[in-house]
């Protein structure tokens, strides 16, 4: 009895089985009938009653339960790691007091936020636009604007800085690492393994630390007195939890925002339609770059739609002008829809989708030569015959990365060609020429940014059946465009009419997502209204809709 405490985690039987539990009250009483305790895990209270608060919220916000939320807030505990952290010396690493960046005086409304979270200003909530052309200029890159808010904030407060991937994870790692020194920031993350993460974990709810960065679940990091709330890319699905009950990270840090008081920036280089709303409602300010200095750095974007209908041509001619100056001084981006050799067939002749024979799957081509095979179950189809008509022929619907970095390669003889995407993505490239062939998301930084960017398979990306379509394929070739060097021609197969690629044009992702929040407004479409599905056996889903107030407008039920 000694040992337990708010907090602790220990093992209790329930349902005849021991499972893990934590505890969160003390009481004298109890009408329930109670289990004892068989034992105690960690007497140490690594569920605080600030995370427990969040994790309630999060849980009621979702209809989810508490105990699937909590998984993902606490990691597993290791003992060895709980040892070495609460035995060595305490004691948290306040950074050195330090002027803000001079890149804020290139936003408008940029020198106030970084002087009010200086400050200690816990009371803003500000959606960050951040400006391209930034690869030339590394001390104004968006990791090192996020570092610069983030050792501000430490001189009065915790704080948490939640950031989509890996990838973007190591990006702010180095930008924290560089302005304030090593072991002055704790790394959240499920690659670390459980020992380090565990480790890292204690360090932060300990107080050792004082910033913590990590992906999606860092959002529940237990930063004793937390002041500021960082989000980057809040657009990528990443942050959302694919487990029930399916939490998003903006929406997390959001809530927690309101629970503790704790500032909030999310800060990417579009907007999503919810930081959107935000806005519009003035729950949050809008920080964005001056339009002399987008001028100055956006890069030159031209539409050209017209491979759409030039046969076997993948590149635009204008396309593959652009790309033939500027690899001669360094490296230029492609960047394509999917990757594979040729993800998707159809019949030459009906253009009926070429499906496999076995389980009805979408087939495709793994090299030259090769017979197709099915995605779903790789069974190979080597005499294919059209359902529909018949035909014994086949043509690409989509061309893959491999197979665009084959043509590439015949069109730019000399040239090297480098391709990233799938299980080989790579971080970096040298300012030297080549054509760098990459997926979304899979773009490598280039040292000094690339020479120019072709944007390919503008229709894949907007035909997509889901509610996200138009908004993702702008976060894709914003953040494309913004690998490029200032004022560096960037090519997007598209027509110049589209409104994703108009905001390109002009580097305007505040406009495209005003349009897309009023057009879901007009639609009744979320953000814009709460939306809810409600999954169950037909007699269930009557029942539980006819308990519905009268304001809830229901769709369905489906079959």
């Amino acid at each position: 009895a000694d040992q337990v405490v708010v907090g602790s985690r220990g093992r209790v039987r329930f349902s005849g089985r021991l499972v893990d539990a934590f505890v969160v009250d003390l009481a004298d009483s109890s009408e329930h009938r109670l289990q004892p305790i068989q034992r105690v895990i960690t007497a140490y209270p690594v569920l605080t009653p600030e995370i427990l608060s969040l994790c309630r919220a999060v849980a009621d916000r979702y209809a989810g339960s508490l105990p699937d939320v909590i998984r993902a807030a606490i990691p597993p505990r290791h003992a060895r790691a709980e040892a070495s952290v609460l035995a060595a010396p305490s004691g948290p690493q306040v950074p050195d007091p330090r002027a803000p960046s001079s890149a804020w005086a290139s936003y408008v409304g940029g020198e106030a936020l970084a002087r009010r979270i200086g400050e200690g200003d816990t009371g803003l909530r500000a959606v960050l636009a951040c400006a391209p052309g930034g690869s030339a200029q590394p001390a104004d890159d968006w990791p090192s604007l996020l570092a610069d808010l983030a050792a501000l904030g430490a001189r009065h407060h915790g704080v948490v800085i939640v950031v989509p991937d890996a990838r973007d994870l190591s990006r702010v790692d180095a930008a924290l690492t560089a302005a304030l020194g090593t072991g002055r920031h704790a790394v959240l993350s499920a690659d670390l393994g459980p020992q380090r993460r565990y480790a890292e974990f204690l360090r932060v709810l300990t107080g050792r630390v004082r910033i913590v960065l990590g992906t999606r679940a860092a959002a529940f990091a237990p930063v004793p007195d937390v002041g500021l709330l960082i989000a980057w890319d809040d657009g990528d699905e990443s942050l959302s939890e694919p487990h029930a009950p399916g939490w998003h990270a903006r929406e997390v840090l959001a809530l927690r925002s309101n629970l503790s008081g704790a500032a909030l920036v999310s800060a990417g280089f579009t907007r999503s339609c919810e930081t959107q709303l935000w806005i519009d409602t003035r729950w949050a300010a809008a920080v964005s770059p001056r339009r002399d200095v987008l001028r100055r750095v956006a890069p030159r974007v031209h539409a050209d739609d017209s491979a759409q209908d030039a046969g076997p041509a993948r590149l635009p001619h204008r396309a593959w002008d652009i790309a033939k100056k500027a690899v001669a001084d360094g490296p230029v981006l492609v960047q394509v829809a999917r990757r594979g050799y040729v993800p998707a067939l159809a019949c030459q002749d009906c253009r009926a989708p070429a499906r496999c024979r076995a389980c009805s799957g979408p087939l495709s081509l793994g090299a030259t030569g090769a017979a197709p095979s099915c995605r779903w179950c790789g069974t190979a189809v080597p005499g294919w015959r059209c359902a529909a008509c018949g035909s014994g022929r086949l043509r690409a619907v989509a061309v893959g990365s491999r197979r665009t970095a084959e043509e590439l390669g015949r069109a730019f003889p000399g040239i090297p060609v480098v391709t990233s995407g799938g299980e080989r993505v790579i971080d970096r490239v040298p300012a030297e020429p080549a054509l760098v062939v990459a997926t979304p998301g899979a773009a490598p930084v280039a040292d000094e940014g690339y020479c120019a960017v072709l944007l390919l398979d503008a229709r894949l990306h907007l035909s997509r059946v889901a509610l996200r379509a138009g908004e993702e394929t702008a976060r894709r070739w914003f953040g494309a465009a913004a690998l490029a060097r200032p004022a560096a021609p960037v090519v997007v197969a598209a027509d110049a009419s589209v409104p994703a690629v108009q905001a390109l044009i002009r580097w305007d992702p505040g406009w495209l997502a005003a349009r897309e929040l009023a057009e879901r407004t007009s639609l009744g479409m979320p953000p814009a209204v709460r939306s809810a599905t409600l999954t169950g056996t037909a007699t269930a889903v009557h029942e539980a809709a006819g308990r519905l107030p009268a304001s809830a407008r229901t769709h369905g039920p489906l079959e």
